[in-house]
């Protein structure tokens, strides 16, 4: 089973869920967004198996310092196109393990998911 982690290397919660993996033996592939951005047709994915309320987080710093007609009436419309322009506001983690979603950390649902 593949699995990719998509993330910034300098959130919190992204070192908490490699620490996790790794101390579980839990191979992964971490896919940087600002070093290696974000896909149109993958954000699209995601949105379709979790939706877009899930994955857009609304308490990021990125988030936070939008001007006020950005944030104002928020659709999937709108929201994808904010977070394919800065995807720093992407929820993260985002682990795909084979054909699921996993959005966050959360130590127990790693373990269900993908623990060994």
């Amino acid at each position: 089973m593949t699995i990719t982690m998509y993330g910034i290397t300098t959130c919190d919660t992204i070192r908490k869920a490699r620490t996790w993996l790794e101390g579980h033996d839990v191979p992964y592939r971490f896919h940087d967004y600002r070093a290696e951005g974000i896909d149109a047709g993958k954000l699209d994915g995601w949105i379709g198996k979790v939706g877009w309320e899930k994955l857009l987080n609304k308490g990021s710093t990125t988030f936070r310092e939008l001007p006020d007609k950005d944030k104002a009436g928020l659709d999937e419309k709108k929201a994808k196109k904010l977070m394919l322009a800065k995807p720093t506001m992407i929820k993260r983690p985002v682990l795909e393990v084979g054909d699921r979603i996993l959005v966050g950390f959360k130590a127990d649902v790693y373990e269900a998911e993908v623990g060994k």
